[in-house]
């Protein structure tokens, strides 16, 4: 063969090659955009799944199951254990019909009697408007003030045996500082419309019919709860009148005083009692648009005072 003929060869197979590598890095190419486009649908649908809380129709497809609304820390109004949202959650879990029992896990150490108050009426609501779906509760670390006032409108109260339970009673505290301010030498100018306007300053010096009415009020609030307590354990409770002093007992305690009834946990609850294992969550959640709007809105507040104060000190 020529030296041309070798030449000519050889420029063959460098194209060949060359279109050959060149179809490979078309080939990994298009790979990498498919896996790109791929992960990044999958970022977009988490993201949107957040954003806006879109269930996809996930706990429609679920069957048979155990409905489970936590109420976890203080109940107020502004807060996770807010009767807005342990309510929804409940009416959701309730309304499908694919729950056959719900398990209300309360972690609480009480908060708002009205608040408490509206939760426990809804609960008796539900419980009535769906007679066929068992409504359990389930403590965890402690169940007392509201949180044990929600958790008597259960059908059953299940516990840890060292889960605390109970404070049955109301409290309203304070400070007196008369003694330090007339130690000081401060004067209290306080200018009111009306007796009690005032009531239970701590500046002032205590007023005796103020205290009574105030001690009267607490009493009332305080025979509520006890009525309702009684209401809703019935003949289980025992008679013993330091139940509703505002002592706290362990769940083994609690057991043998008939405050609850017995040593349970979610999954045996779903289990052994409602007779459904799988256990579908319904706690109403804030989403990534509602945490991002507050710390925004507690940044935009944050700034905005800064910029204020720096005003004011120049």
């Amino acid at each position: 063969m020529s030296d041309q003929e070798q030449q000519k060869v050889w420029e063959r197979q460098a194209l060949e090659h060359l279109l050959l590598e060149n179809l490979k890095e078309q080939r990994r190419a298009r790979r990498w955009r498919t896996a790109v486009r791929a992960m990044t649908l999958v970022v977009f649908v988490g993201l949107a799944t957040q954003l806006f809380d879109i269930d996809w129709g996930g706990q429609s497809k679920v069957g048979r199951h155990t409905a489970l609304v936590d109420l976890q820390g203080e109940i107020a109004p502004d807060s996770k254990a807010s009767a807005d949202n342990i309510v929804a959650s409940l009416k959701s879990a309730f309304e499908n019909p694919h729950s056959v029992g719900v398990v209300l896990r309360v972690n609480s150490p009480g908060g708002s009697p009205v608040q408490a108050g509206i939760i426990h009426d809804e609960i008796k609501r539900l419980r009535e408007k769906y007679p066929n779906k068992p409504m359990h509760v389930v403590v965890e670390e402690i169940c007392a003030s509201g949180g044990y006032y929600v958790a008597v409108a259960g059908e059953q109260i299940y516990v840890d045996k060292a889960s605390l339970v109970g404070s049955i009673g109301v409290v309203m505290s304070g400070f007196g500082v008369k003694g330090l301010m007339d130690k000081l030498g401060v004067e209290r100018r306080l200018i009111t419309a009306g007796k009690n306007k005032a009531l239970l300053d701590p500046f002032s010096k205590e007023d005796a019919q103020q205290k009574q009415f105030v001690q009267e009020m607490l009493n009332e609030v305080h025979q509520q709860f006890i009525d309702v307590v009684k209401k809703g354990r019935g003949e289980r409770l025992k008679d013993r009148p330091e139940i509703f002093s505002g002592l706290v007992w362990n769940g083994a305690r609690s057991i043998e005083l008939g405050l609850v009834d017995a040593i349970g946990n979610v999954d045996s609850v779903a289990r052994d009692v409602i007779k459904a294992p799988e256990v579908v969550d319904y706690t109403l959640k804030e989403n990534l648009a509602e945490r991002f709007a507050k710390r925004f809105g507690a940044a935009l507040g944050d700034g905005v005072a800064r910029v204020l104060l720096h005003s004011q000190l120049r």
